[in-house]
């Protein structure tokens, strides 16, 4: 509501407005701050990813969630984003590593906070920089463009056919596991078994994370995929316990 209050008070203004993240990961509420404000006239819009507030323990003061700016961009590509290394980082030595990482995802700029004597600063000190440092940190980065001229793509081409490839077979085997966790579910209800079977899913978990590292795939990131992966399953054994997902998510009782 404070937004639609905000897009009020702007009606017909043309002035620039920065749209900064919410705080929850979602970036349907990100582009939904800013579609309200394009309703109101504002068309000088851009976006500020400061990134998210996180249970887990992270170094970042506010995890960035990439994913998250990056879905926007998608949506919406004309869209001005720029990233504050120190509100994400939450400490000087976070700077420069987000700063680049923004710049190779495409960013269009960054917002470093600077104070002439940092340490002394009265809010935030730890993630503040000396001019001397900010000029540091913005001549090591490395600006890349998204397709420089002269290069030859095939090989890049060639790859990326690779890779959609893969994403087919992906897909296939993904198929194939949700119609045995169907089946699965089907054994279940007529055991009247629980859904959940938590020693099966601590061995399938053990045993993903050990197969993981044997291919080089980190803990984290084997861990997301088999919690999305299992997430779904669960849903698809719920439908075939109690009924098919009718409206809005609620549940319908098979006839």
């Amino acid at each position: 509501f404070a937004i639609q209050e905000i897009a009020d008070a702007l009606h017909g203004m043309d002035i620039p407005v920065l749209v900064k993240n919410p705080v929850n990961p979602d970036a349907d509420l990100w582009l939904g701050a800013i579609e309200r404000l394009q309703k109101a006239g504002i068309t000088r819009i851009g976006a500020i990813h400061r990134g998210f507030s996180g249970f887990d323990h992270s170094i970042y003061r506010n995890p960035p969630s990439w994913q998250i700016p990056i879905e926007l961009k998608r949506r919406l590509p004309d869209l001005p984003i720029l990233c504050d290394p120190s509100h994400i980082g939450g400490k000087r030595e976070l700077l420069q590593s987000i700063s680049q990482k923004a710049m190779d995802l495409n960013y269009d700029g960054l917002m470093i906070e600077s104070h002439p004597d940092p340490d002394n600063a009265w809010s935030d000190a730890r993630q503040q920089v000396s001019a001397a440092s900010l000029q540091v940190i913005t001549e090591s980065l490395v600006l890349r463009q998204v397709k420089p001229e002269g290069i030859n793509y095939d090989t890049l081409e060639d790859l990326r056919f690779k890779i959609d490839k893969y994403d087919n077979e992906l897909l296939d085997i993904l198929q194939k596991r949700m119609e045995t966790a169907e089946a699965i579910g089907k054994y279940k209800k007529r055991a009247n078994m629980t859904i959940l079977q938590p020693s099966r899913w601590e061995e399938v978990v053990g045993n993903s994370l050990k197969k993981g590292r044997k291919r080089n795939l980190s803990d984290r990131f084997t861990s997301k995929i088999f919690k999305a992966i299992h997430e779904e399953s669960i849903s698809k054994q719920t439908t075939i316990m109690n009924g098919e997902p009718g409206v809005n998510g609620h549940i319908k009782k098979s006839e």
